[in-house]
C-alpha cells in the first residue's frame, strides 16, 4: 500500500485535500470517488526519504523532541531571532538526529526563498497539517512565536492523554502475555508428565483431562501453530491500516462494553475540542479548521461526522447544530460550542471542553484499570485452575486404579 497526497472536490464544490492508502493511483481514484469526492490530483508521498519527510526508512521524530523544538523556536521568534537563525541554533542544538536533518532542510529552503510553512509541508512525516496551517496563519498574521507555542501546548496535551493510555495497557499486557507463556509451558511440559503417570494405570481419564492432553499433544507434535500468535497480530494490524479496516475498528471501539467504549470516546472529543481551539485560536478558516480537526480526529466515525459539519458550516448553519443532530458529539459539546459562537467565545468554550474530557479521561482510565486488573486476575486463575484440575481430577481414582493394577 502506498500513500497519495490528492486535491478533490466534494459535492458541494469546496476544494479538500489530505492523504489516502491504495494499492495504486486508480485505487486512490476510487477510494476518493467512493467518499463523494473528484480527483483533481493526485501524488504519491510514499516511495523515497524526500516524499517521506527527509527522513530514511526507520527514522522517526519522537514527539518529545517536536514539543521542545516548537517552544524554544517560538522563544527565539519571541526574542526578536529571524526564522533563518533561530534554524540555524536548533539545528545545532537538538539531541534528536533525525530532527536535526529535518530542520537543516528548513533552514535550505526558507534561505532559497520558501515560506516557514511552505517548508515544513514538504516534511509530512515530521509536520502535520495540523502544524504546517498553524504556521501558516501564524506567518500571515505576525504571531509566528504565539503560534509555535500553542502548537508545542497541543502536542503536550495529546502526548498527555497517550501517556495515560499507555500506562494503562501496561499491565492487562504484562498479564496477558505472563498467562500465555504459562499456558504454553504446562501444556509443553507439565501435562506429559502428568500423561505418563496416568498411562502408567491403565485408567480411563476424564473429559476435562482428554480435552487438556489432546492440546498438548497438539502442540508438542505442531510446535508452528505458536506462529499463529504473532502472525494474527501482524495481520490485525494490517488490516486495521486498510480503509475498510478503519472504519469498522474505529465503529467497534466505540461500541465495547466494560466502559472501553466510553473511554474511547472522550479521549476522541478531547483531541477534537483541542485541536479545533488551537486552530480557531490561530486564525485558521473554520471550513479548513474542521477539515483538518476530521483528519487528525484518530476516530473514522467522528471524521465522518465532521465531514457532515463542515458542509452544513459550508452552507451557512452555525457549527453546533449539526453537533446536536449526531449522537456522536455528547450534548455537553454541542451545547458549550452553541454557547461559544453566541458569545464570540468559541475558541475559549472549546478548550474548556478540552479540559473537562483530558480530566474525564484520567478519571476514566483509572475506572477502566481498576475494572480490568482483577478480571485480568480472574481470567489467568481461570485457565491454570482449569488446567490443575483436569491433571488432579484422575488422582481421585488413584487408588481405585492402583488396587487393579495389583
Amino acid at each position: 500500500m502506498a500513500s497519495f497526497a490528492y486535491s478533490a472536490i466534494n459535492a458541494q464544490g469546496v476544494e479538500l485535500t489530505g492523504e489516502v492508502s491504495a494499492p495504486d493511483v486508480a485505487g486512490a481514484r476510487e477510494q476518493l470517488r467512493l467518499k463523494g469526492l473528484l480527483a483533481e490530483s493526485l501524488r504519491e508521498v510514499s516511495g523515497d526519504s524526500e516524499e517521506h519527510g527527509g527522513l530514511g526508512r526507520g527514522q522517526k521524530v519522537k514527539s518529545k523532541s517536536l514539543q521542545v523544538f516548537s517552544r524554544q523556536f517560538a522563544t527565539m521568534i519571541e526574542a526578536g531571532l529571524n526564522v533563518v537563525g533561530s534554524l540555524v541554533i536548533l539545528e545545532q542544538q537538538t539531541d534528536d538526529v533525525a530532527l536535526a536533518a529535518v530542520v537543516k532542510q528548513l533552514r535550505s529552503d526558507v534561505e532559497g526563498g520558501l515560506l516557514l510553512s511552505e517548508a515544513m509541508a514538504k516534511h509530512p512525516r515530521v509536520f502535520t497539517r495540523l502544524y504546517v496551517s498553524m504556521v501558516e496563519a501564524g506567518e500571515a498574521a505576525g504571531i509566528l512565536d504565539i503560534v509555535l507555542d500553542r502548537v508545542a501546548f497541543q502536542i503536550e496535551k495529546q502526548e498527555a492523554i497517550r501517556r495515560r493510555i499507555k500506562s494503562a495497557m501496561v499491565y492487562p499486557t504484562m498479564v496477558l502475555t505472563f498467562a500465555t507463556l504459562v499456558l504454553i509451558g504446562m501444556l509443553m511440559f507439565l501435562v506429559p508428565i502428568f500423561e505418563g503417570i496416568f498411562k502408567s494405570l491403565n485408567g480411563q481419564l476424564p473429559t476435562l483431562t482428554l480435552y487438556v492432553v489432546g492440546a498438548s499433544h497438539a502442540l508438542k507434535n505442531h510446535p508452528y501453530v505458536l506462529l499463529f500468535i504473532p502472525l494474527g497480530l501482524w495481520s490485525f494490524f494490517r488490516w486495521k491500516r486498510t480503509e475498510r479496516g478503519r472504519q469498522l475498528w474505529d465503529t467497534f471501539k466505540l461500541k465495547l462494553p466494560l466502559k472501553v467504549g466510553d473511554t474511547v470516546r472522550k479521549v476522541t472529543m478531547a483531541r477534537f475540542s483541542r485541536t479545533l481551539s488551537t486552530l480557531v485560536a490561530a486564525g485558521v478558516d473554520i471550513i479548513k479548521a474542521l477539515e483538518i480537526t476530521g483528519q487528525t480526529a484518530g476516530n473514522w466515525v467522528v471524521e465522518e461526522a465532521l465531514a457532515g459539519v463542515r458542509t452544513k458550516v459550508h452552507e451557512g448553519v452555525p457549527i453546533a447544530q449539526p453537533l446536536l443532530e449526531n449522537d456522536v458529539f455528547p450534548p455537553m459539546v454541542s451545547q458549550m460550542v452553541k454557547i461559544g459562537e453566541e458569545t464570540g467565545e468559541l475558541e475559549k468554550m472549546l478548550t474548556k471542553i478540552a479540559d473537562f474530557y483530558e480530566e474525564e479521561v484520567d478519571a476514566a482510565v483509572s475506572s477502566l484499570t481498576s475494572i480490568i486488573e482483577p478480571l485480568m486476575m480472574i481470567g489467568v486463575g481461570i485457565m491454570v485452575g482449569i488446567i490443575l484440575i483436569s491433571m488432579y481430577l484422575p488422582m481421585f481414582k488413584m487408588l481405585h486404579l492402583v488396587s487393579n493394577s495389583g
